[in-house]
């Protein structure tokens, strides 16, 4: 066994990520170094800004399968979806792009708000047996130093923090908010979302830091058995 990463930009030219199939091998390469076995690629599904077509993602990972290493992770297609107008539209038609072989689905929100109704869609969803979960909730303004209403979205959704906001890469106010959200236990899981080789490394750091802080039996939670538990459609308890 090995961690399960539930957030990355390795497929290549899809979106702010990896740029080529060479920098995707080297990222593929990084990953398997920090013990990575299972990579869901997330490509950003974003409207006016990153909204590559379903059929070219598809290939992007055939393509990518076609030279991955044995040595390297396992792929499983996924996306980062931004809870936007096309996303709306996805969510009426029933139609979000959600990890593959799972009722496990990632999405983000624009860090300044949160959307109107957001609480009553989650629990929505859970009824209908998926999974929401939610990118790197230490960004949302609206969760910081507001436990209550993290305490209400984590009922119906997983927290994923980015590793790297752990060890302060993504700013002073972000590394606060992802430490609290661990040390508190209303974080479910950690991933790298990595879109370029040296986030591996930010990402080291964060695994140490948990380390440190919480212990190994921490990092195995966080970056094994609680991705595997999402990704079989299981929303782990605080």
């Amino acid at each position: 066994m090995g961690f399960v990463d539930l957030h990355s930009h390795v497929l290549y030219g899809l979106d702010d990520g990896a740029p080529d199939e060479k920098s995707a091998l080297a990222m593929l390469d990084g990953l398997a170094a920090l013990g990575v076995t299972e990579q869901c690629v997330t490509p950003h599904q974003k409207a006016s800004q990153y909204l590559p077509a379903w059929d070219v993602i598809e290939a992007t990972l055939a393509k990518l399968e076609s030279v991955r290493k044995p040595s390297h992770p396992t792929l499983r297609l996924a996306a980062e979806n931004m809870w936007d107008d096309v996303f709306y539209q996805r969510a009426t038609q029933d139609a979000i792009p959600s990890y593959r072989d799972s009722v496990a689905f990632l999405v983000e929100i624009p860090p300044p708000l949160m959307p109107p109704g957001m609480i009553d869609q989650l629990f929505k969803w859970r009824m209908a047996g998926k999974v929401p979960v939610l990118a790197h909730p230490e960004r949302y303004h609206a969760l910081w130093d507001n436990d209550d209403l993290a305490a209400q979205l984590r009922t119906h959704c997983a927290f994923v923090v980015d590793l790297p906001a752990l060890g302060g890469f993504h700013g002073k106010r972000e590394m606060k908010a992802a430490r609290h959200l661990l040390e508190t236990g209303l974080a479910t899981a950690v991933a790298t979302d990595a879109h370029q080789l040296g986030d591996l490394q930010q990402a080291a750091e964060g695994i140490r830091w948990i380390e440190k802080k919480l212990g190994h039996a921490a990092v195995v939670r966080l970056f094994d058995h609680a991705p595997r538990e999402l990704l079989r459609g299981e929303l782990p308890d605080r």
